[in-house]
């Protein structure tokens, strides 16, 4: 069996609500402020839903891409917006659904195809197999 490892480590000072904190990774990718959930996104870096939605993202794109080559096509662009819903629960803030909003450039594609792929990609993808939340999916083939 195969695996890897992938880390990040965070320093928060403070409280959620007036603290402050700095993400980084050992690519440097993310070395950025880092505030609470219910941030104002003027001041610049990033929050823990914000990169739960990156992740998801990134990662639904990749098994999209990898689905589709699978099948035997080779995409030239795939978009993807990952909505990331944060509710006020009896058990704290959780984070309760994600949103995927794709559209790919793939040619010669068959609709068909492309949504047993976006399925597919949705079913097998590490980021969103990891999450305890409700994923919905809305999947377009961009015109060649």
């Amino acid at each position: 069996m195969k695996s890897y490892a992938r880390y990040a480590s965070v320093r928060w000072l403070g409280t959620r609500q007036r603290g402050k904190g700095a993400i980084n990774t050992p690519s440097a990718s993310l070395k950025m402020p880092l505030h609470g959930t219910d941030c104002d996104i003027s001041r610049g870096g990033t929050n823990p839903p914000e990169l739960v939605a990156a992740a998801v993202a990134g990662s639904f794109s990749l098994s999209l891409a990898n689905e589709l080559g699978k099948a035997g096509y080779k995409p030239r662009q795939i978009d993807t917006m990952a909505t990331v819903t944060v509710e006020h629960m009896a058990a704290g803030w959780t984070l309760t659904q994600i949103r995927l909003d794709v559209t790919a450039t793939v040619p010669k594609v068959a609709e068909c195809d492309f949504v047993d792929a976006a399925l597919q990609a949705k079913a097998n993808c590490p980021i969103s197999r990891a999450l305890n939340a409700n994923i919905s999916m809305c999947a377009k083939c961009a015109p060649n």
